[in-house]
């Protein structure tokens, strides 16, 4: 399972057929597919430095000029050997030469071994290298060489890399569409990229809407007004946002008035390709996302059959895309997991954006279920399975701290301790 839309055609509702009041929840599934099928991935290439590439999409295929690693090399420090040559336990050996990483050995003489360290190129006639751990060595004294005894019989093969065996010349090793990870720079330095060409990163403006809000430090808490609460969605919008490489205009608290949400709006459509919004998307009297983004633009989506998250909106609003967060910091929270995060990812043009859910044990009961699907804050067990946080309330933000995923469950589905769930961690979702 994994939250991933089918590729069937889905028919999106136009601004003008919306209905007024009550309109039918979208399934979380039809909601996404219609997120995803707006999203084309936007224009423009940008040639960064490997170093600063982690987290950018890749818009080239990374071609191998060369195998990797390009000669046969010992993986440990120790003897190169011909395994024919070894008779038994007391068979002597000349150390004849001493090959280091970076540097080229001779052939191996008849009844002789190299002392070889790890990465150095194996020498014409070993066909194994023996584990210094496994060799008994004498000083060379007045000799003109070292002997050792290898005390093990040695296999054809053995602590050898071949050349070729992690990367194949023109092999295709990294994919236009991949983003990449720490590993992933690593492979393309591996093949020699100095430079690479990524999608730009999405320009995202972001701000809250509401009167009760108060920003962290303009107001201390033992003066706080009535009815006020200190803004916590966008710090973490702001931080996700960041962890998926946009570049964020943080445009403050928006207050709440159709000609000030208008104003906004209008002002952020013209140097982004986004904006994100939490609050406002209700129903409510003073909840004018709504109509100020059909004044601007078009609103497609509205209301999704899902819990927490249920307020979620999308539309354009000139040539950015608007999309709507509840106020709520769970349910702000939870859909930008489920529905920002892969629309941001399609816009970069990123071919994998699903996340794959893992099968796991209930370790509780879960017996009022909802007509929607719901995303439940859980953590993991020491005996591997799940637990679930107490309060589920969508206003509860220590619920998404103290949890490390959610399990992801299907409308009107009850759960008895022991029953399988799907469950979709933090660290796919968040990274």
């Amino acid at each position: 399972m994994s939250l991933a839309p089918s590729n069937a055609a889905i028919p999106t509702t136009p601004a003008s057929a919306l209905p007024a009041a009550r309109a039918s929840l979208k399934p979380f599934d039809v909601a996404l597919a219609e997120l995803l099928a707006r999203a084309a991935p936007l224009p423009g290439i940008e040639t960064l430095s490997t170093f600063d590439a982690d987290g950018r999409v890749l818009t080239q295929d990374l071609v191998a000029s060369l195998n990797v690693p390009a000669h046969d090399n010992s993986s440990m420090d120790g003897y190169a050997v011909r395994c024919t040559d070894w008779k038994n336990s007391n068979t002597v050996f000349q150390v004849t030469q001493r090959i280091q990483a970076g540097s080229n050995g001779q052939a191996l003489l008849p009844g002789s071994v190299a002392r070889i360290f790890t990465g150095a190129p194996i020498p014409p006639g070993s066909d194994a290298v023996v584990m210094q751990e496994d060799c008994e060595t004498s000083a060379a004294g007045t000799e003109p060489h070292p002997r050792v005894r290898i005390q093990a019989q040695p296999k054809p093969g053995q602590w050898i890399r071949r050349c070729g065996e992690d990367v194949a010349a023109g092999a295709v090793v990294l994919h236009r569409g991949e983003r990449m990870t720490p590993a992933s720079l690593g492979l393309a330095a591996s093949i020699g990229f100095a430079h690479l060409q990524v999608s730009k990163r999405v320009r995202v403006a972001l701000f809250s809407t509401g009167d009760e809000l108060v920003m962290p430090g303009a107001v201390a808490p033992a003066d706080m007004r009535p009815g006020a609460i200190y803004n916590s969605n966008r710090f973490f919008l702001k931080a996700l946002l960041q962890r998926l490489g946009c570049t964020v205009s943080d445009l403050g608290i928006v207050p709440d008035r159709l000609d000030a949400t208008i104003a906004a709006l209008k002002g952020a459509s013209q140097q982004h390709d986004l904006i994100l919004t939490s609050g406002g998307v209700s129903v409510g009297e003073e909840d004018h996302i709504k109509p100020a983004v059909q004044a601007l633009g078009e609103l497609s989506l509205w209301q999704i059959a899902i819990k927490p998250g249920k307020p979620f909106a999308y539309g354009q609003v000139k040539a950015a895309h608007f999309i709507g967060l509840p106020g709520n910091p769970v349910s702000s929270f939870v859909t930008f997991l489920l529905l920002v995060r892969p629309f941001i990812l399609k816009l970069q043009g990123a071919t994998e954006i699903a996340t794959k859910s893992i099968a796991l044990p209930a370790h509780f009961d879960w017996a009022k279920a909802d007509k929607r699907r719901e995303f439940l804050r859980v953590r993991r067990d020491e005996a591997g399975g799940l637990e679930l946080f107490a309060n589920q309330s969508s206003g509860v933000l220590t619920s998404a701290v103290w949890a490390d995923g959610l399990v992801d469950n299907p409308p009107g589905q009850a759960i008895a301790y022991g029953d399988t769930v799907q469950f979709l961690p933090f660290s796919a979702l968040m990274s």
